[in-house]
């Protein structure tokens, strides 16, 4: 029981500083950075996303137009010893509609 009252009584002496200026403008300051940060975090996945979001639609554009060509040119790749296979496999490769 004694200890309780030598412990309450320790609280009671304890101030409670109540913050300054000074004080609410470092808090806003450090909350500030810690925003700006997340931001740039999050700008920094968005251009990685937007980058690799940009390669597929080139690829996407190299496979049409390799298959364009192949379905074009698909006569000549016929004449040629071979041709066939190579047409099958380049039209595979691509991923053409036609790849027969």
């Amino acid at each position: 029981m004694l200890f309780l009252r030598q412990y309450s009584a320790k609280i009671c002496e304890l101030k409670v500083r109540q913050l300054d200026l000074f004080d609410i403008y470092i808090l806003n300051l450090m909350v500030t950075l810690a925003m700006f940060i997340v931001l740039l975090f999050r700008a920094w996945i968005e251009l990685k996303n937007y980058r690799l979001m940009w390669k597929e639609l080139e690829w996407r554009k190299t496979y049409d137009v390799a298959s364009r060509i192949l379905r074009a040119e698909r006569d000549l790749f016929m004449k040629v010893e071979g041709g066939e296979e190579l047409y099958n496999i380049l039209s595979e490769m691509f991923k053409t509609k036609e790849s027969k």
